[in-house]
C-alpha cells in the first residue's frame, strides 16, 4: 500500500485548480475520444458539471461563455470539440500586458510633491481675477505646509514665493505682494490636533481592558 501512495507533487498540474483533479482527468479523457461527435457530447456534460460546481457564476453575465473558455484553457487548447461561442486564443491569453509608464520627472524640490506641478500648469492657464489669486495663494499656502512637513521648523513667505516663481516659470511672482502666507502654527495645528486624537483614543482602548 505504501508503494501505491501518490503526492501531490508528482501528479500533474492543475491548470484551475479551483474545479478539483477528477474534472481534470474529465477533460483530458475527452482530449482522447475518436470522433468529434463523443467529445461534443462529454465537453457539453463537462459544462453542466462545471455550472453546478461554480454556482456563483451564475449571476454573471455570459455564464456558459465563461465555462466553454475555461473548458479550453484546462483541455490547454488541445480538445476538438464544437463550442458555441468563439474560442479562446492561447496567445492571446500568454500575452504579456505592456509595461506602465512611470513617471521620469525628478522634480527640484521633491518635498512639494509631483502634484504641485500640475496645479501650478492648471493656474498659469486661468484668466487675471479673484479666482486665480485664490488659487496662487492656496497652492503657496500648500507649499509652505508641504515644506514645514520637511522641515519641521519655520520657513519664510519669501523663500516659498522665490520656489513658486521658480515653479511656474517666472508667470507667477507673489515676492512684492503685500499679503503674507498662513501662519506656520495654523498650518501644522491640523496635524497635531490629529496625532494627539489618536493618543486619546489609544488610552480609551486600555481603559476599557479588564484587568485580572
Amino acid at each position: 500500500m505504501i508503494n501505491d501512495l501518490e503526492y501531490n507533487t508528482e501528479r500533474e498540474h492543475l491548470i484551475i485548480p479551483e474545479y478539483g483533479r477528477h474534472l481534470q482527468k474529465m477533460i483530458n479523457y475527452a482530449k482522447e475520444l475518436p470522433t468529434k461527435e463523443e467529445r461534443n457530447k462529454v465537453s457539453k456534460a463537462i459544462i453542466s458539471v462545471m455550472g453546478n460546481l461554480q454556482p456563483h457564476l451564475r449571476d454573471v453575465p455570459d455564464f456558459q461563455h465563461k465555462l466553454w473558455d475555461q473548458l479550453f484553457i484546462m483541455a490547454d487548447f488541445e480538445l476538438d470539440a464544437d463550442s458555441p461561442y468563439p474560442q479562446p486564443l492561447k496567445d492571446e491569453l500568454q500575452a504579456r500586458p505592456e509595461p506602465l509608464t512611470y513617471p521620469q520627472n525628478h522634480p527640484k524640490y521633491r518635498f512639494y510633491g509631483n502634484n504641485i506641478k500640475t496645479m501650478i500648469d492648471v493656474a498659469n492657464t486661468w484668466e487675471e481675477g479673484e479666482l486665480k489669486d485664490a488659487l496662487i495663494y492656496t497652492i503657496a499656502n500648500h507649499m509652505k505646509k508641504c515644506f514645514l512637513n520637511w522641515n519641521k521648523d519655520t520657513v519664510e513667505d519669501d523663500v516659498i514665493f522665490d520656489h513658486l516663481f521658480e515653479l511656474s516659470g517666472g508667470k507667477i511672482n507673489l515676492k512684492n505682494s503685500d499679503e503674507d502666507l498662513s501662519d506656520s502654527t495654523s498650518l501644522m495645528r491640523g496635524k497635531k490636533k490629529y496625532s494627539k486624537k489618536q493618543g486619546h483614543k489609544k488610552s480609551n482602548s486600555n481603559r476599557n481592558r479588564k484587568r485580572y
